[in-house]
Order: C-alpha cells, then sequence, then structure tokens
C-alpha cells in the first residue's frame, strides 16, 4: 500500500511539470508572432517616359509590280525561242522569233506594187515627192489650151457671118471634149496618188508584220511561264511567256473598318513573313481605295516596299503592322519588376519603406521594359526589381545598392 501511495503522489507533481512546460512555448510563441517581420531588402529602378510605336495587326500579301503576257501579233511558226521558265529578260531583248519567210514575200510584194504605181505617174523613188502633173496630163493640156484657141477663133467669126454655125458647133464640142479629157487626167492622177498612199501604208504595214516576227520583251523581269515550243504553229495574239517584274514588290492589304481612321498614304507597314523568320521588313502606303469592300468591310491598301530583299517574292502570305503612332508615350518598369502567380500580372512601388501592390491585365513591350497601363503610377516612381516575389502589400523594405 505504502508503494501506491507513492505513485499517486508522484502523478501530480509530473502534470505540473509538464503544464508549466507548456505554458512557457505558447509564451514564447506568442511573442515571436507579435514581432513585425524583418524588412525584405531589394533593389530598385526608377519608371521613365518612353516613347513606343503603336500598331495593329492586318493580312496581307507580295504581289509583283507588273506582269504581262508577251504574245506575238502576227501567226506563224515558232522558229526559236530565247528564254525559258526563271531567267531574267532585259527590256529591248529578243525572246522569240518567228518563221519569217512568208512576211517576206509579202513585204516584197507590197514594195513591188508600189513601184509600180509610182512609175506611173513618174513619181522619185528617192525624194517620194508627189508630181503635181504627168506626161498625160500636159498633153491633155496642150490639145485643150489649142482647142480652146480656135474655139474663141471661131466665136468671133460665127458672129460676122464668116463660118457657119455647125462649123463653130463643131470646134465648140471639140473644145469640150478636150477640157473633159484634161480634167479626166488631173482625177487620173489624184486616184494614182491616193493609190500610192495606199500602197505605202501597205508597205509600213508589211514591214511591221515582219518585225512582228521578233518577240522583244516589253520591260525587264523573270519568265514565270513559256506557253509554246519550237516548231508550233501559233496565231496572232497567242501568249508565248509571262513575264513578272519582280522589283519593286507590291504590298497589297486590307484594313478593317474599325482601323480606316490611321490608313493614310504615307503611313508605314512594318511586315513579316515565314519565308525570311525573325526578319522584319517596312513599306509605305502608297494608294488607298476610294471605298471599303461592302461585304468584308475592309479598305484594300497598296504600299511599296523600301528595301529589296531577294527572300521576298510575289505570292508570299505576310503578317501586318499597321503603325499607328510612330511614338506614343508611355510609362515604362524594367521586365524584371513584374512578377507573375496564378494569371495575375503585378509589381510594387516603393512609398514610405513600404511595398505597395499594382497589378495589370497583361505584359506589353519590348528591349527589357514593360509598358504600364494609364494611370497606375507616374514617372519617377521607384519600383522594386529584385526579391520581388518575396514582397507583399505593405510589406516593409529596405533597399540596397
Amino acid at each position: 500500500m505504502q508503494g501506491n501511495s507513492a505513485f499517486w503522489l508522484w502523478i501530480p507533481a509530473a502534470l505540473a511539470v509538464a503544464l508549466a512546460g507548456c505554458g512557457t512555448k505558447q509564451e514564447t510563441t506568442a511573442k515571436a508572432a507579435s514581432r513585425p517581420a524583418a524588412p525584405v531588402a531589394v533593389r530598385t529602378a526608377v519608371a521613365e517616359q518612353r516613347t513606343v510605336e503603336r500598331s495593329i495587326m492586318v493580312t496581307g500579301s507580295l504581289a509583283a509590280d507588273d506582269t504581262t503576257t508577251v504574245s506575238c501579233e502576227v501567226p506563224g511558226r515558232v522558229a526559236k525561242l530565247h528564254f525559258d521558265f526563271g531567267q531574267a529578260v532585259r527590256k529591248g531583248q529578243v525572246m522569240a522569233e518567228l518563221d519569217r519567210q512568208e512576211l517576206t514575200l509579202q513585204l516584197e510584194r507590197a514594195r513591188a506594187s508600189l513601184e509600180q504605181a509610182m512609175a506611173r505617174v513618174g513619181m522619185d523613188r528617192e525624194t517620194m515627192k508627189e508630181p503635181d502633173t504627168t506626161p498625160l496630163i500636159r498633153q491633155a493640156k496642150a490639145q485643150m489650151e489649142d482647142a480652146l484657141s480656135k474655139y474663141e477663133n471661131a466665136k468671133r467669126l460665127v458672129k460676122t457671118g464668116d463660118i457657119a454655125q455647125e462649123r463653130f458647133t463643131e470646134i465648140e464640142k471639140m473644145y469640150l471634149a478636150r477640157k473633159a479629157a484634161y480634167e479626166a487626167a488631173l482625177d487620173d492622177l489624184r486616184t494614182q496618188l491616193a493609190l500610192i498612199r495606199a500602197l505605202r501604208a501597205e508597205v509600213a504595214l508589211a514591214e511591221k508584220r515582219l518585225r512582228d516576227a521578233t518577240v522583244i520583251a516589253p520591260m525587264d523581269g523573270i519568265v514565270q511561264a513559256r506557253h509554246v515550243a519550237e516548231g508550233q504553229y501559233v496565231r496572232d495574239n497567242a501568249p508565248i511567256y509571262t513575264l513578272v517584274k519582280g522589283w519593286p514588290l507590291r504590298l497589297r492589304v486590307e484594313i478593317p473598318e474599325s482601323a480606316v481612321a490611321h490608313a493614310r498614304v504615307g503611313a508605314t507597314l512594318v511586315f513579316t513573313t515565314s519565308a525570311a523568320p525573325g526578319a522584319e521588313f517596312r513599306a509605305r502606303i502608297s494608294t488607298l481605295d476610294p471605298a471599303l469592300d461592302p461585304r468584308a468591310r475592309t479598305l484594300k491598301a497598296e504600299a511599296k516596299i523600301e528595301t529589296r530583299d531577294e527572300r521576298l517574292k510575289p505570292g508570299s502570305f505576310v503578317q501586318v503592322r499597321l503603325v499607328t503612332d510612330p511614338a506614343y508615350p508611355v510609362v515604362s518598369i524594367p521586365r524584371a519588376a513584374v512578377y507573375t502567380v496564378a494569371g495575375l500580372n503585378k509589381f510594387f512601388t516603393i512609398e514610405n519603406g513600404k511595398a505597395v501592390e499594382h497589378r495589370i491585365p497583361e505584359i506589353l513591350g519590348g528591349n527589357g521594359y514593360v509598358e504600364i497601363p494609364p494611370g497606375i503610377i507616374q514617372p519617377g516612381a521607384v519600383v522594386a526589381v529584385s526579391n520581388v516575389p518575396m514582397l507583399t502589400d505593405g510589406a516593409a523594405v529596405t533597399i540596397r545598392k
């Protein structure tokens, strides 16, 4: 029984000791919680006023400055082709030749007819001066003048009765006949001269047709397609080549109605293409459609590309940025000042030794800076750029160099 009594006496003493120990720990924890948190050491930067380029994104395509179908103006058999697909052509170069034999014979026939008509009126081949008279005209004129003299004499004699009325009538008819013959000779000369002019035009046309048998490049360009083969017979105006002028390229875009106010002649377009990854190209709007497309509600615009690059090809699809303001003022802070967590983008300004939290909807900017929407902070505000994840709104901070 004495042993049991000692045991029951020991238990209260142990509980008292244990309770005393728990009380000490709770007091220590309460004191630690009541002490203020240690300030977070951060480096800082100053928000700056900067200018950025404001723009909208549209799609577009590159088009050749000019595309033409090179054709022959006369029918014939293709004798020679001097270019093929993909080859560069200079303006004025001979691209194709047709067989010239038949056209040469037609020209010779036209020239022979002209010479025959010129010989008929005594026209000089060297000077090509049209004559005022011909031997036939001069003969008819002399006969008319002789008949006129006899007529005038007879007219006086018939009045005095020296010749009979019948004889006077015969002389008068002779004069009228000679006069008609002279006028007919003049008319024949005019007809012959008109014929000569027509034959000269025929010769010029035959010469042109002979020249047209040689197909000349109308501009500098690249052969996009060859439509015929040597030995093939082609009709007049049949296509022989498709020629593309590869430079300067045209940039064609369709601008949505909401951005039409920013589309003006001279505005800058910046575009990219998968043919040149990572590269940006610039163009300036040169022409605008006077009206919007009533179905798509877009405005067509065309721009001239400023810098030549062999990677840019007609027909390429491009992503275009229409610059609406080349120097738009914004407040910006270093990218390191922005912390993203759970889809929230936030940064902290340092005010009176404490961190003040600010949130932004999205991260915009480049070159290591983030644009801050208007009204959040002013230029000159101090922002934390280190230990940002450790900060909370109202947290004490110390600034370190």
